[in-house]
């Protein structure tokens, strides 16, 4: 895991935050069925990494989740532990292609999505397949997002669910050349010939990109320049002015950033959604309780409000993650974005409505 420091904004840094958050613990099938909970029209989702070795039973989580009122859910690969758990649960899902599947499923797709999507659809809510985490232009794996996502997208097309289920991919910030202010955002020279074909397949489509947005790592690239008020969301007023915009918080302006990029590319209508965010408890420049509180407290209630740009327009954002992670790392930080312990205590004082 590594954080890349990017010359592009935001006074005048972004922290592109390179992760790939893979779940790669598969453990025995385990079922259970919810009859009673009603899923809210929210706008907030966790993250359920597994990169642990003491995290409680799957079912045990899908119970975690409702008596929490979470009801959406991002996972980085077809664990068919958790989806025997989803069943009948009424959970909205994310389900990751992990990067390193990526070359199958870019020469045909038809076992992955039987296997993965057609056993537990309908029963599980499959919402957005995610076709690789982060992927750079420079990667091997670059070249296979786009034919895996067609391939995917003509599978569910056989099985009648392509409006039920959309495939998109998740980007990190790296991609962004140009992003201060905002409305100058555009995706770099670099990342363009990767990023606009995709762009191009999901307006296609009517999918929305993922982006996992951290405000954390801007501020640690760049504090002498990005206030940690800013990035927390607690900045009285006006940072960043942009036009007719005025932004208080890097949130905002990143999200933003994002639409005016993706315009630029070819997607005026193409949806950001922010499919990881979060704050850590410890190990790093502060990594607090108290600022990770606040971060995920103002978070969920800003998000119900939109961007300056596009105000009253809910994005819908998931919470990097539901535990920490003891087996993730290197970074200390790496292991404390849980919003629960592994005994099911949540540390923080948040509601998730």
């Amino acid at each position: 895991m590594r954080i890349d420091l990017l010359d592009n904004g935001y006074g005048r840094f972004v922290g592109g935050c390179c992760y790939s958050r893979r779940n790669t613990h598969h453990l025995p099938t385990t079922r259970y069925v919810s009859l009673c909970f009603i899923a809210s029209a929210q706008s907030i989702g966790v993250c359920y990494g597994q990169v642990a070795n003491n995290l409680p039973p799957e079912p045990e989580v899908i119970k975690l989740y409702h008596s929490n009122r979470i009801g959406k859910m991002r996972i980085y690969n077809p664990n068919h532990s958790v989806l025997e758990a989803l069943r009948l649960s009424n959970i909205e899902l994310i389900v990751g292609v992990a990067n390193e599947d990526l070359q199958s499923i870019a020469n045909s797709a038809t076992d992955w999505v039987q296997r993965n999507i057609l056993l537990y659809a309908p029963d599980v809510k499959f919402k957005y397949i995610a076709v690789g985490n982060e992927i750079k232009p420079q990667n091997a794996e670059s070249s296979y997002v786009l034919p895996a996502m067609q391939n995917i997208y003509n599978e569910l097309v056989a099985a009648n669910l392509q409006t039920q289920i959309k495939v998109s991919t998740a980007i990190d910030l790296s991609l962004l050349g140009s992003s201060y202010p905002p409305s100058s955002g555009s995706f770099s020279a670099t990342a363009a010939p990767y990023i606009s074909p995709i762009i191009g397949f999901l307006a296609n489509t009517n999918a929305p990109l993922l982006a996992n947005v951290y405000t954390y790592f801007g501020y640690l690239a760049d504090p002498a320049n990005i206030k940690l008020s800013y990035a927390l969301f607690t900045e009285p007023g006006v940072v960043v002015r942009d036009g007719q915009f005025g932004y208080q918080n890097l949130f905002g302006a990143i999200v933003d950033t994002l639409y005016y990029a993706v315009e630029k590319a070819g997607g005026p209508n193409v949806e950001i959604v922010v499919s990881e965010s979060g704050w850590p408890s410890e190990g790093g420049e502060a990594a607090t309780v108290d600022n990770a509180t606040t971060y995920l407290r103002n978070l969920i209630g800003n998000v119900k409000g939109g961007t300056p740009r596009k105000p009253g327009k809910a994005i819908e954002t998931y919470l990097f993650a539901m535990f920490d992670e003891n087996q993730k790392g290197p970074a200390e930080t790496e292991r404390h974005f849980g919003l629960f312990s592994p005994d099911q205590v949540l540390k923080y004082q948040i509601s998730f409505d």
